[in-house]
């Protein structure tokens, strides 16, 4: 399991809140919803990223096998689909994770009431799942009894956490930044694996005092993408600072 970031970053400074974020997690599921199009199948396909795996995990968690879990994800989301009910939902009903879990569960319970398994449009996955890396890491997650619920929010946090480190790592790579990220990539996983700054600033031709502003640069990008990237999935945006607290609180147990 991806280790937890050094939380260090929320005592930055936050510049002004945007207007407006270009994409909210709403927008993006009303895409993915809408009449099929590359860009519904964009959206469909980021949606599909962020939530598969804790889909797969909450699943497992309440006693499904693993090609279970596989078809009851695929079904989910292929009967979301088929319902168009992603264009219909409405931001004040909540996290749409809550939504997409909740209709995960009750997939569940239908598909094991009727004892079959789910047809699926011309015999064919709606997306490609990774199962085999899914049980991996699965393994490294926490014992089997764990609350279902939990196990769900634990991996969407770690999953919006890993997908912030590679933003971060794609931007700081974009802006000819790549070395410096790479050897200071530890400060955002605790620090337990950066040499002393000594040593990284006679490797990188810098000085220390030039590797400590970058590091606090780096944190404080971390942050603020990573707010942005908890924004995207609220109805209100206002409510970021404590989505994130529930987010390392997940990330405690």
């Amino acid at each position: 399991m991806a280790q937890t970031p050094d939380t260090s970053w929320l005592d930055q400074p936050r510049p002004p809140r945007p207007g407006g974020f270009a994409t909210t997690s709403w927008s993006l599921v009303r895409r993915a919803g809408g009449t099929p199009s590359p860009e519904t199948a964009g959206a469909l396909e980021e949606l599909c990223a962020t939530y598969w795996y804790p889909l797969y995990l909450a699943l497992r968690r309440r006693g499904a096998g693993p090609e279970e879990a596989e078809d009851l994800v695929q079904g989910t989301l292929a009967r979301i689909l088929e319902r168009r009910d992603l264009a219909g939902l409405d931001p004040g009903r909540g996290r749409f994770r809550a939504w997409l879990a909740a209709a995960a569960r009750h997939h569940m319970a239908n598909e094991r009431e009727r004892q079959r398994t789910r047809k699926r449009g011309g015999g064919a996955p709606l997306l490609s799942l990774d199962t085999g890396s899914a049980e991996a890491r699965l393994a490294g997650e926490a014992a089997e009894g764990e609350d279902p619920e939990l196990a769900f929010e634990r991996a969407w946090a770690q999953t919006l956490l890993d997908r912030t480190l590679r933003a971060v790592h794609d931007e700081w790579h974009a802006q000819q930044k790549g070395e410096l990220f790479e050897a200071l990539r530890g400060v955002l996983e605790g620090g337990a694996d950066l040499p002393p700054l000594a040593e990284l600033a006679e490797r990188l031709g810098s000085t220390e005092g030039a590797l400590r502003t970058a590091s606090w640069r780096l944190r404080q990008a971390f942050g603020e993408r990573l707010r942005a990237e908890v924004a995207e999935t609220l109805a209100d945006p206002g409510d970021t600072e404590d989505e994130l607290r529930h987010l390392l609180l997940v990330l405690s147990h």
